[in-house]
């Protein structure tokens, strides 16, 4: 028995050491700057979950990166000059290129919710736009749902993340960090875990 204890105690050890390191290299990931801003693409997909990024992604259709913007995850009833309103863009000057995908309520949802728009538009590069934490598993999503796209990742920031405090001393900014970790880990086992639903995987 205690030999059994002894076992369990190290496995436990083992466990938590594997995820403190896990933990490490997901926030190494996080991306904290737009690697390549100037590059166009056939379309902008906007995951939604947050203002900044919608504004984002009309500044960037408005620029020209891209020639259409897809915005999945939309909930029921909004509609493109509501989200315009929402976010103070001039209705006139993109309202005619923005696309509302409502049939996502997760991120592997908005991954296969674009797969299946991308292929419609004959479409074969898009820029993600999405907050920076998410990033990771999106990409990881996205890549599944389509592996032969050109993926630009845009990350938008949130100020709980750019402040001058470290994201550990913020109990906030750590609770969304450890939370998408989680979420990144079990997006990454999913696929050999066919019994399980896709619930785990929301986009917050």
């Amino acid at each position: 028995m205690r030999r059994v204890l002894r076992l369990g105690v190290w496995l436990a050890a083992a466990l938590i050491v594997a995820w403190l390191i896990g933990l490490w290299r997901f926030v190494m990931a996080i991306p904290t700057t737009i690697e390549d801003p100037e590059r166009e693409t056939d379309a902008i997909v906007v995951l939604t979950g947050g203002r900044l990024r919608v504004e984002n992604g009309l500044q960037l259709l408005a620029a020209g990166k891209g020639k259409k913007l897809f915005v999945s995850g939309v909930y029921r009833g909004v509609d493109v000059n509501e989200l315009l309103r929402v976010s103070r863009q001039s209705p006139d000057s993109v309202a005619c290129c923005i696309v509302l995908g409502h049939a996502a309520d997760n991120t592997e949802g908005n991954a296969r919710e674009t797969a299946e728009w991308m292929t419609a538009e004959s479409f074969h590069s898009l820029r993600l736009v999405t907050a920076n934490y998410h990033m990771p598993r999106s990409l990881l999503e996205f890549a599944r749902a389509m592996p032969n796209m050109e993926i630009v990742p845009n990350p938008v920031f949130p100020d709980f993340l750019t402040s001058s405090r470290p994201w550990w001393t913020s109990r906030a900014a750590a609770n969304v960090i450890v939370g998408e970790y989680d979420k990144f880990l079990f997006a990454l086992v999913r696929p050999v875990l066919p019994f399980v639903g896709t619930s785990a995987g929301a986009t917050e």
